[in-house]
């Protein structure tokens, strides 16, 4: 299992908003996808690809290179100019008013707000199209996304299936709902 370098990171700031910019994934961030491996431990890797993999699989990199931006999208986080996160959807082809959803933080920039800022941005953009629900499928051990959709979702009921949670998610979150 691949051990994330902690004396190279233990120095990094948690990012302000003035650092991060938030974008959609585009056609020059194939390398910075691949790169953004190195600051991933094997435990954030595997609550994402639920799989032991060393680093960001070929086949998900391929994936976001060939986004549609309707009904597959995505948008990174860059801090430096280089990818902290990436959170995405695919539309459910067999119900178009659904989506799957999928958060990706670097290990460095976790539990800084990083994700759910991905996420607020992410919901809006597939809001306006026509999306009214998510997905999202979250490994029981994967504690910070099972807080995450308890705070932004308080209702939210999951049924377990093959260890992860399987939550259905209304858009907007009624947390933000009641903010705006």
């Amino acid at each position: 299992m691949k051990q994330l370098n902690v004396r190279g990171v233990a120095h990094i700031a948690a990012p302000t908003p003035e650092d991060v910019r938030i974008r959609p994934y585009g056609v020059t961030d194939h390398d910075r996808l691949v790169r953004m491996s190195d600051r991933l431990s094997g435990s954030s890797l595997y609550t994402r690809f639920f799989s032991g993999t060393p680093r960001i699989p070929d086949h998900y990199v391929a994936a976001m290179d060939r986004l549609d931006h309707w009904d597959r999208d995505a948008l990174v986080a860059l801090v430096g100019g280089e990818m902290v996160g990436i959170a995405e959807y695919v539309r459910d082809v067999r119900e178009p008013s659904r989506a799957e959803i999928a958060v990706l933080v670097a290990d460095p920039w976790q539990r800084c707000g990083l994700g759910s800022r991905l996420v607020g941005h992410l919901t809006h953009l597939a809001a306006r199209r026509g999306v009214t629900e998510f997905g999202a499928d979250v490994i029981l051990t994967n504690r910070d996304a099972l807080l995450f959709i308890r705070h932004g979702w308080p209702t939210a009921r999951s049924r377990t299936e093959e260890g992860a949670a399987r939550f259905r998610l209304p858009l907007p979150p009624p947390v933000a709902a009641a903010r705006l």
